[in-house]
């Protein structure tokens, strides 16, 4: 695991599976979903060189069952992944802790389901469980934990009894947080994941198609199944890339997501086509 600075079009690697695992389906967790802005979001990822990505979309978002229901019924399935415009999806969640703190699940469809049922079978989607009774519910399931933006405001993972934070499988090098903090963010990540002995892996935090491109994975090998995931990350080939302009592109992202809430809340619609084909 390595990490640079580069531009997609400029890097000249050997890697082949460029992958964001931090994203989202919806502008925001209190719209509704809309299909046609899902898959406008799906189709610029793309465009801009994501070849595969986590849909970490929040466990408490409305009209969650929406989503993923779109994807299951719409799109081929292949191994743990779904081919969803042009894009290998692997189904996520992100999950709030009572403490203050988001966590990342990556996993297939059945696992994030069922995870997702659980949880709310014994909390409620503004309730939510401290990391002492959270994490070994998660850990039951195969996937992929991660600790998400754990340097941001009000985030408090690393807060945790370290038997806690042990049980993470990976931190978050955190786009937005990257691009609002700079390289000192790369490098607060670089060191907590070693304190620690666990890997990194980049994720773009969008809910914007103009976040994408921020941050990403460049993995050396394809992969479709949880478990190959598992491995390559294990074998540590792979490079985590940062865009050189990644704090205009977050500032961009940033901009145009207010501006699509307000056109929402002015009485128009947050999913107006903004891309000419």
């Amino acid at each position: 695991m390595a990490f640079a600075y580069f531009g997609y079009n400029d890097h000249k690697g050997v890697f082949t599976l460029r992958i964001d695992t931090h994203t989202h389906g919806k502008l925001a967790k209190n719209l509704p979903f809309s299909e046609q802005y899902t898959q406008n979001l799906f189709k610029e990822a793309k465009k801009r060189g994501v070849e595969a990505l986590a849909l970490t979309e929040h466990f408490n978002t409305q009209e969650f069952d929406k989503i993923y229901q779109y994807i299951h019924d719409k799109y081929e399935r292949q191994g743990d992944t779904f081919l969803v415009e042009g894009v290998r999806v692997f189904p996520g969640l992100e999950i709030d802790i009572l403490e203050g703190g988001h966590n990342l699940v990556i996993g297939n469809y059945e696992e994030v389901q069922a995870l997702r049922q659980e949880i709310l079978s014994i909390s409620t989607v503004s309730d939510f469980l401290p990391a002492a009774k959270l994490f070994p519910l998660v850990k039951k399931y195969d996937v992929i934990f991660g600790a998400a933006h754990v340097y941001r405001k009000g985030c408090n993972n690393l807060n945790l009894d370290d038997s806690l934070i042990d049980m993470y499988d990976f931190f978050d090098l955190n786009g937005k947080d990257t691009g609002l903090m700079g390289p000192t963010n790369v490098d607060k990540i670089k060191q907590v994941a070693a304190q620690y002995g666990k890997p990194v892996l980049a994720g773009s935090d969008t809910h914007q198609y103009l976040q994408y491109g921020s941050v990403i994975n460049d993995f050396k090998r394809e992969f479709d199944t949880i478990a190959d995931f598992r491995k390559e990350i294990a074998s540590g080939d792979y490079e985590l890339l940062v865009h050189p302009a990644i704090q205009e592109k977050i500032e961009g992202a940033n901009l145009l997501k207010k501006a699509l809430k307000e056109l929402q809340k002015a009485g128009g619609s947050y999913d107006v086509q903004l891309v000419i084909e």
